[in-house]
């Protein structure tokens, strides 16, 4: 469970310069320190965050249990009155509920047509944005979005990856954060961007035996840090606290490598979504074969895309 220097490690966030010039390049996660976040750190307790924005509702993720799975969908979507939402998720045991006295909440912030819109701190929580510096450490038209999160003590998030650079910036709380790097996909079991494994501290190994393999690192973070998260890292979140955070996302590649009509920021590249689908035919096409023919030809073109695609320099 170390933090190991390759990844998550903490070093003071330095300059704009430093970071663009020493870290980006590395595209390893890093924690940075000494950031200037605004007044944020110290404005945003309960109290504040609920009399801020008032009482305009927000659709919230809801769970009986800490670990939310996207995949078997173990949670519910429910709307509160924001200054609502802040306190229930600050307690421990509740006495108004929808599932269970001790259910968790998580709250990501959505544009306002989730179809059109892409989330954007500015305009969702114009009160709260004021308060917060976010690093500009990226070019002005790189920016993609900024979403808010706040979630509850002990909620535990689904492991996935995201399409795009991010800085996971925590203002308030703590949070244990497991990573593991792109070139590990094959031990995950995805589905999609996202990893069937659900408790990564103690996983099934009967069912997913394959996942002692992947290699993973592990860090926390404390209010004020900064976690550089690259895209394509597989990442994992525990908040070991009642907890604040605001994600900044923005476009590593060139815009028009990115599908126009994605508003989360999770679909994969245009020129890899259309990899996959060239694949899918390629598989289907296998089909008219034997079983034998099959697997020897599906063999060889894993060969192929090993030898065309695969990196030897990771460290």
């Amino acid at each position: 469970r170390e933090v190991r220097a390759a990844a998550g490690e903490r070093l003071d966030g330095g300059t704009r310069e430093r970071v663009v010039r020493d870290i980006y390049p590395r595209r390893k996660p890093v924690v940075l320190t000494g950031m200037e976040l605004g007044t944020c750190t110290t404005k945003w307790t309960v109290d504040y965050l609920s009399q801020a924005e008032g009482s305009k509702e927000v659709k919230i993720h809801v769970s009986a249990v800490p670990q939310m799975d996207f995949l078997s969908k173990n949670f519910v979507y429910r709307t509160l009155p924001f200054d609502v939402f802040v306190r229930r998720a600050a307690e421990v045991n509740h006495q108004e509920y929808f599932l269970s006295e001790d259910e968790k909440y998580y709250l990501r912030s959505v544009g306002e047509d989730v179809r059109k819109d892409i989330a954007d701190i500015r305009k969702q929580f114009p009160v709260l944005a004021e308060d917060v510096k976010i690093p500009e450490y990226f070019e002005k038209e790189q920016f993609f979005s900024s979403v808010f999160r706040i979630s509850s003590a002990g909620l535990q998030l689904w492991t996935h990856y995201d399409v795009m650079d991010n800085f996971l910036i925590q203002v308030t709380g703590k949070k244990r954060v497991i990573l593991y790097s792109p070139r590990d996909a094959p031990y995950l079991y995805l589905s999609g961007t996202k990893s069937e494994v659900l408790d990564v501290d103690n996983p099934d190994v009967e069912k997913y035996p394959l996942f002692v393999k992947a290699r993973r690192y592990e860090c926390f973070l404390e209010a004020g840090d900064v976690l550089f998260i690259p895209a394509l890292w597989f990442h994992n979140i525990i908040s070991e606290e009642f907890g604040v955070a605001v994600n900044v996302f923005w476009k590593h590649l060139p815009a028009e490598s990115y599908d126009k009509t994605d508003t989360y920021g999770n679909k994969d590249p245009m020129a890899a979504s259309r990899a996959i689908q060239i694949l899918d035919r390629a598989l289907k096409t296998l089909e008219e074969l034997p079983e034998e023919y099959r697997d020897f030809y599906a063999r060889r073109m894993v060969l192929r895309i090993q030898e065309k695609a695969y990196r030897n320099d990771y460290g």
